[in-house]
């Protein structure tokens, strides 16, 4: 379980600024529903042209919750400017900090501000700049490259719990690496054959092909299905809805959840309904 603070678990229960201002001066919309976390903000100024009230509509974990209400409390009463100066770890530490697994959901709320921001001031929408390194997650070269320099990141494993790039397929490994080596002014490595995964990033690979991949097919028809655990190779899951008391659900469970894991994952996977 995430050690998360106690700020953050009262945002999360008790979020502030939930929902949509319909004369709104300013939107912005990040994320994905396929990507597992989508937020969209919006602003109004009053006469002084400061923010006079903030909503935002999330869809994510306990962390894209709160750091969306706390991004609202943060910029309440601001100048534009100032709050386009907000990073997220500015919205981190406003919650005591977030477990660095979940530091992505602080960068959604950054730039979902700078995108509502850029829609009052006119700025034509902008596609995602750069060349697309995690197809899995949609992220480029120059997001990757942005976090790494604004939040000192070292590791594949940290750029993967601030943006998200690196945590599906693992194809894109090399290529972060290749930025972080080249931001951090070291050596490129060379290409390295697939390590082993280790359980805890055997875990994540799981969980994201769930979410991004096999959810949103299950939903369609009114199922669903829920990560229990996972045992070396073992993927115990229960299904839910309409999956739960379906007479092919086991046909579902091997040919399509087991197939894709296998195929988004690792070939040894098996996966068992508890």
């Amino acid at each position: 379980m995430w050690d998360y603070t106690d700020k953050t678990k009262e945002h999360f229960l008790n979020p502030r600024n939930v929902g949509f201002i319909d004369d709104f001066d300013g939107i912005g919309e990040v994320g994905s529903l396929a990507c597992g976390d989508a937020l969209k903000l919006t602003f109004k100024l009053g006469d002084d042209q400061r923010i006079a009230d903030a909503k935002f509509q999330t869809f994510g974990c306990a962390s894209a919750i709160a750091s969306s209400s706390a991004l609202t409390e943060i910029v309440k009463g601001m100048s534009l400017d100032e709050a386009a100066k907000v990073t997220n770890e500015d919205i981190a530490d406003y919650l005591g900090g977030l477990p660095k697994e979940k530091m992505h959901c602080s960068v959604m709320g950054r730039d979902a501000m700078e995108k509502a921001i850029a829609y009052y001031r006119g700025e034509a929408a902008k596609e995602i700049e750069g060349e697309i390194v995690c197809e899995c997650f949609g992220v480029s070269d120059v997001q990757i490259e942005r976090a790494v320099k604004e939040n000192g990141l070292t590791t594949l494993e940290d750029v993967t719990d601030y943006v998200k790039a690196g945590g599906g397929c693992g194809n894109c490994h090399d290529k972060i690496q290749f930025i972080i080596d080249s931001v951090l002014g070291n050596a490129p490595r060379a290409a390295r054959k697939p390590e082993k995964l280790t359980n805890i990033q055997k875990i994540k690979m799981i969980d994201a092909t769930l979410e991004r991949e096999i959810k949103p097919a299950l939903k369609q028809d009114g199922g669903d299905i829920e990560l229990v655990d996972v045992d070396g190779n073992r993927v115990l899951v229960k299904l839910r809805g309409s999956c739960a008391s379906c007479s092919k659900s086991q046909i579902t469970l091997k040919h399509y959840v087991e197939t894709k894991l296998k195929d988004l994952v690792s070939q040894e996977l098996v996966v068992e309904e508890v």
